[in-house]
């Protein structure tokens, strides 16, 4: 028999002690720092991209601690299971992407995991992508933590989709097919001529 997720507060407590320990932690700043610049190094068709006006110059500073919020609810989640499905908590696409930048900062994340006595939680393969929405666990847990996740990066299923469909649709007279995941031939070469 498998383990059950604990209630919401029961994560929420523990996730607020891990936060409080990484934002004590002598490398947090850096790591804030690193996902900021992380800007040129990663782009997203379909992430960052679902924000009306998304700036990599400002929104990092409000985008960077939902996401370390959300790795501490995840890291909760393991700690209370043992289990890495169930700790592989739905988060907001925009937030799974400053994830990403988090998670890529690895020799900080790893000593900062060393010294917490913590192990973050971030498996590609075990995500459900778009699979946040208003009152879900994720959710449940977060409010119970901290209160009201930013409306701005925490887009629920329906407007997910529905900003998902635009931005895909915008990128097709481009060449730009499947969200990003494929990309007319020639396309790089002819950028240039376009310009």
């Amino acid at each position: 028999m498998s383990p059950a997720l604990p209630a919401p507060a029961t994560l929420a407590a523990r996730a607020g002690q891990i936060l409080s320990a990484m934002e004590a932690d002598p490398e947090f700043e850096r790591l804030r720092a690193s996902c900021a610049k992380y800007d040129e190094d990663w782009t997203s068709f379909t992430g960052y991209a679902l924000l009306d006006g998304w700036n990599a110059a400002t929104d990092p500073a409000t985008l960077f601690p939902e996401a370390v919020r959300a790795m501490a609810l995840k890291a909760a989640a393991y700690e209370l299971t043992g289990d890495e499905h169930l700790a592989e908590l739905p988060v907001a696409i925009p937030v799974d992407k400053m994830i990403h930048a988090l998670a890529a900062q690895y020799t900080v994340i790893s000593r900062m995991q060393d010294r917490l006595g913590v192990q973050f939680v971030h498996a590609t393969d075990l995500e459900n992508i778009g699979g946040w929405d208003h009152g879900n666990y994720t959710d449940r847990a977060y409010r119970a933590a901290w209160g009201e996740p930013n409306p701005r990066y925490w887009l629920g299923k329906q407007e997910t989709a529905r900003r998902k469909a635009i931005a895909i649709k915008r990128y097709e007279p481009l060449g730009i097919f499947d969200g990003g995941r494929r990309i007319v031939p020639g396309f790089a070469l002819t950028a240039e001529s376009a310009a």
